[in-house]
């Protein structure tokens, strides 16, 4: 080989070899950590955007980008930007939500999911052997335990060997005056989140001390009821002597809990009626709406926006930035990816200036901070409960109230 020749096959394999050790050892600069690059971290969602019921958990995306915004006007994780490329939407369909993880990793190239929000985590498994860092609500299964999906206040709904966080039966003990001697009807959705909603609450109003007379997953989750009248019947007789049990508990989203309660309250029912997702001002523009959820006890798993804390200020003030200065309503959707979006930038942060998948890990398996919207965090905790702090707010003449202040609760065993 001539000369000029073979300095030039020599200067092409001395930059082959140098940038295999480049990849291989996972550097800053590398194109080898799907989704990083020198100076940026590329970041997708998964949000039920749109349901055939109509409910929407949209905000999710803007409160996700609220908090995005933010840490990227501070300089970015350890010098590299959030290239936030939304959320897409699943329609709260199973094969909808394992098309969007494909896309977002094979097509996008992210580097985490977060937020992902729906009733259907169809895309969990494909995420976690992936090795994506997957942030989002952790009211599904797919949350507990694999090793890289992670719940924003930690595991909701564990698996045997786990525990259960007592929020909701704590908090409702307290506003009846104690759980001796009461009793409660639970409801949910014939869907995943619904069966494993009943099962886990069963066993957590039980521990509080409350009967529960009647525990049932029937309400169709793909076609909302017309005629209400078949469910309340039954819960109305199931109480103690065959009467009304002292509180009926949702564990529906919200135009199934309107339709519902507004058939309990018309059969006369004056017990105690609560859920887990109608804490949102926007619902109040509609006089019957604001009519069926008017007394109504709301379960929060984060602080309540009428708290007064420097991290719900700021909270506030991202929120208002992130709408283009608008004052506009707050709701728990928000909230859910603004604190999805918190946790995976504070151990993105913890893994350093060296982002790769195997850094992030290493710092979510030693990861703790205080005094969050959500409690005190940590990982790898969240994995198998729930961090276990939460609020009620109630719903009275067109606005909210506090009911039982935001505090962390003792889990219990699940079983």
């Amino acid at each position: 080989m001539p000369r000029p020749l073979r300095v030039i096959a020599a200067t092409f394999a001395l930059l082959l070899v140098t940038a295999c050790n480049s990849a291989s050892s996972g550097g800053s600069g590398s194109s080898s950590v799907r989704g990083v690059t020198a100076d940026t971290i590329k970041v997708g969602g998964i949000v039920s955007m749109t349901t055939a019921s109509g409910y929407s958990k949209k905000d999710t995306d803007l409160g996700a980008r609220a908090r995005y915004d933010r840490a990227n006007a501070e300089g970015g994780i350890n010098g590299r930007k959030i290239e936030y490329l939304g959320a897409e939407d699943d329609g709260q369909d199973p094969g909808r939500n394992l098309a969007a993880a494909r896309k977002l990793v094979q097509q996008d190239k992210v580097f985490a999911v977060s937020p992902m929000s729906s009733v259907t985590f169809a895309g969990a498994d494909f995420l976690d052997a992936q090795k994506v860092p997957t942030v989002g609500w952790g009211t599904l299964p797919s949350f507990c335990g694999p090793a890289h999906l992670y719940g924003f206040n930690g595991c909701l709904v564990p698996t045997p060997g786990g525990t259960l966080n007592q929020t909701w039966p704590e908090g409702l003990a307290a506003v009846l005056g104690g759980a001796r001697g009461k009793s409660v009807a639970l409801i949910a959705g014939d869907n995943d989140a619904g069966k494993f909603g009943i099962r886990t609450f069963t066993q957590g109003f039980k521990a509080a001390g409350f009967q529960v007379a009647y525990a049932k997953a029937v309400v169709p989750a793909t076609s909302m009821p017309s005629d209400w009248s078949a469910y309340t019947k039954e819960i109305l007789r199931s109480g103690p002597g065959g009467g009304a049990p002292d509180a009926v508990i949702s564990v529906m989203q919200t135009p199934y809990n309107i339709g519902l309660f507004t058939a309990l309250k018309r059969s006369g029912y004056k017990g105690v009626i609560s859920d887990p997702t109608d804490y949102d001002p926007g619902l109040l523009a509609k006089d019957a709406t604001k009519q069926a959820l008017d007394g109504v006890h709301v379960l929060l798993q984060f602080q309540p926006f009428e708290a007064d804390t420097p991290a719900m200020r700021q909270f506030k003030a991202d929120i208002e930035k992130a709408a283009g200065g608008k004052d506009i309503p707050l709701n728990m959707h928000m909230m859910t990816g603004y604190m999805s979006a918190d946790l995976f930038l504070a151990i993105a942060g913890k893994a350093g200036k060296d982002l790769t998948v195997e850094s992030f890990q290493k710092a979510a398996a030693g990861f703790a901070d205080t005094g969050t919207l959500v409690g005190d965090r940590a990982e790898p905790k969240g994995q198998k409960e729930s961090f276990g702090c939460g609020a009620l707010v109630r719903l009275r003449n067109g606005r909210y109230e506090v009911a039982v202040p935001f505090k962390c609760y003792p889990p219990i065993p699940f079983g």
